[in-house]
C-alpha cells in the first residue's frame, strides 16, 4: 500500500498543526471493514472474524450492538522507553501529536489487519466538540457493556447509553498489570494517545487501538490524548455544503457595511463576531467526515441473522425499539 500525506490545515501558516491528510492506493477492501445487509445490518469484519455485530433503530435514535470478543488491535504494542522518548523530543504538543500521527500512519499502512482501503482520509488530533461530554468518559469504566445501546436522540433512553465511543473490546481493569504501567506513563505525562476511527453506520467513534491507554487515563481521573481516523469528505461537498452558509452571512453583513466603513465600533464587533461564526461553521464541515464506506454482506439478513446466533447467543436486537 502506498500512501501520500499532507499536513494539517492546508495552505496554512502559523497556525497549529490539526493532522494528516492521507490518500492511500489500496486495498479495494480492507481486512477491518463494515459489510451492511437489509433491515439495517451492520457487521464488522476483522479478516474472517466478526467483531461487532449491530442493527440500527428504524426510528433513527440509535443502534443496538454485539461485541464478539474477537477483535485485535491491527498496531503493535508500544513500549515504554519509546513514549518516553517521544514526549523528550517534542515537549510541546504540537510536535507530540504530529509525530505520533506519523508512526500510526505507517503502522496503519503496513498492517495486515487495519481499515485503510483507497481513497483520501484524514488522521487529526482531538475529539469533536459535538463527542466530547464529560459525563460520558466517566461513564466508561463502570458502563460498557458487550451487549448494548448506543443512544443517538436521547429520547426516553437510558442515560447510560449515551456514548461518544465505543471500544471493541472491554477494557482491563484498573489494576491489570498493562494498566498499571500505562498510568505510571499518564503520570509522567508520557502515555501514547489512543486511536479512534469514525464508522458512520454506528454515528460513533469505535476504538482501534489503545485499549489499556484509554482504561489508565480513566482509572487516573483523566483522559486519554485522541487521534481519530476517518474518510476525508470531497472539496467539491464542502463547497456544496458551504455555500448556504456564506449566502447567509453576507445577507446579515449587508446592513452593516456602511456603518462599519464609518468607524461604528458595534457594527465593527457585530461583523467580526459573524466572521469568525462563519470560520468556524465552515471549518467544521471541513473536518467533519465523510460517510464511512461499507460492502453487501454475502448472503444478506439471514447470513447477518445467523452470525448473530453464532456469536451473540440470544440476543435479538428489536430495530423498532
Amino acid at each position: 500500500m502506498a500512501m501520500q500525506r499532507t499536513n494539517l490545515p492546508r495552505s496554512a501558516s502559523g497556525v497549529p498543526w490539526d493532522g494528516l491528510a492521507l490518500t492511500v492506493d489500496g486495498p479495494a477492501r480492507p481486512p477491518l471493514r463494515v459489510e451492511v445487509a437489509d433491515g439495517q445490518r451492520l457487521v464488522l469484519w476483522q479478516g474472517s472474524r466478526v467483531a461487532l455485530l449491530a442493527r440500527q433503530r428504524i426510528t433513527y435514535r440509535g443502534v443496538h450492538y454485539a461485541r464478539t470478543g474477537h477483535y485485535a488491535s491491527p498496531l503493535p504494542p508500544l513500549r515504554a522507553d519509546l513514549a518516553r522518548a517521544y514526549r523528550e523530543a517534542c515537549p510541546d504538543d504540537n510536535g507530540w501529536f504530529a509525530r505520533w500521527a506519523q508512526r500510526f500512519a505507517n503502522e496503519l499502512r503496513d498492517t495486515p489487519n487495519g481499515p485503510l482501503h483507497e481513497g483520501d482520509w484524514r488522521l487529526t488530533r482531538g475529539m469533536p466538540r459535538r463527542w466530547d461530554v464529560a459525563a460520558n468518559w466517566a461513564r466508561l469504566p463502570v458502563h460498557d457493556p458487550d451487549v448494548g445501546h448506543i443512544t443517538w436522540a436521547g429520547y426516553g433512553d437510558p442515560e447510560e447509553d449515551c456514548r461518544d465511543l465505543l471500544p471493541l473490546r472491554p477494557l482491563s481493569a484498573p489494576d491489570a498489570p498493562r494498566v498499571k504501567a500505562y498510568r505510571r506513563q499518564y503520570r509522567e505525562g508520557v502515555l501514547p494517545p489512543v486511536l479512534l476511527w469514525w464508522i458512520g453506520g454506528l454515528d460513533s467513534l469505535v476504538l482501534v487501538d489503545g485499549h489499556d491507554r484509554l482504561a489508565a487515563a480513566l482509572a487516573e481521573g483523566g483522559r486519554p490524548a485522541v487521534l481519530r481516523l476517518a474518510r476525508e469528505a470531497s472539496e467539491r461537498w464542502v463547497k456544496w455544503a458551504g455555500g448556504p452558509l456564506i449566502d447567509d452571512y453576507e445577507k446579515r453583513l449587508a446592513p452593516t457595511e456602511q456603518a462599519c466603513a464609518e468607524g461604528n465600533a458595534l457594527a465593527q464587533i457585530l461583523a467580526g463576531a459573524a466572521s469568525r461564526q462563519l470560520g468556524a461553521q465552515l471549518h467544521e464541515l471541513e473536518v467533519d467526515p465523510d460517510l464511512t464506506r461499507s460492502w453487501p454482506l454475502p448472503g444478506g439478513a439471514d447470513a447477518w441473522d445467523a452470525l448473530a446466533a453464532e456469536h451473540a447467543p440470544g440476543w435479538h436486537p428489536a430495530p423498532e425499539n
